[in-house]
């Protein structure tokens, strides 16, 4: 079942050239951008309530850009995750919660070992419903953060969202050694840790 709602996303997400993400019915759509989309995909596939994630692009002017693209920083998109899931089970704010654990809010343009403006961090809110989650969400975490700089992450309107390559998609579960290596050799886990202690996510 949840790999037939993983296709029935992407078939959704692949409408989207000239307009923000639509959900399947019943479902409701959030967008993310931490870094590498691999590393973004196993926390909220591990989220009771979230029915598909699909990697992507966002945030950026070329039309259904390709990783080359993407990857040479030149097209302004994001790798991004969209998220799938159900709204009666999870809400946003917990959605929220997840992404900050997950993510390090205090550079700009960069995430771990990676840098660029492809490897930002960024909230896609596709209502205004989301937005004022985001800002509510982004408020508190400035005021409560365990670390010492500030949350650089951006709050954006979503625009069209293009599932990545085939080979992308759950690239934690078709390679797991490879993917394993590139997270603990990029840092992200130990920078994580760093950041949130006990909260730090990660998979």
């Amino acid at each position: 079942m949840r790999y037939l709602l993983a296709a029935l996303a992407l078939a959704f997400a692949a409408q989207t050239n000239a307009a923000p993400p639509a959900a399947p019915p019943g479902k409701a759509v959030a967008i993310f951008a931490g870094g590498c989309f691999w590393c973004m995909e196993p926390p909220f596939d591990n989220t009771p309530g979230v029915e598909a994630t699909i990697s992507g692009y966002t945030g950026g002017r070329t039309v259904n850009p390709s990783y080359h693209e993407v990857s040479s920083g030149t097209t302004g998109h994001a790798e991004s995750v969209e998220v799938i899931y159900d709204p009666k089970v999870v809400s946003y704010e917990k959605l929220l919660d997840v992404y900050w654990h997950n993510v390090d809010p205090t550079v700009k343009d960069r995430q771990f070992c990676d840098a660029g403006t492809q490897y930002r961090t960024a909230i896609f809110y596709v209502d205004d419903e989301q937005r004022k989650a985001a800002e509510a969400s982004k408020a508190a975490l400035d005021k409560s953060k365990p670390f010492k700089g500030p949350v650089v992450t951006v709050i954006e309107m979503a625009g069209p969202f293009y599932p990545a390559e085939e080979y992308h998609q759950d690239y934690y579960k078709k390679n797991p050694v490879r993917y394993q290596i590139y997270r603990s050799g990029c840092g992200r886990d130990a920078r994580l840790k760093e950041l949130w202690g006990d909260k730090a996510g990660g998979h």
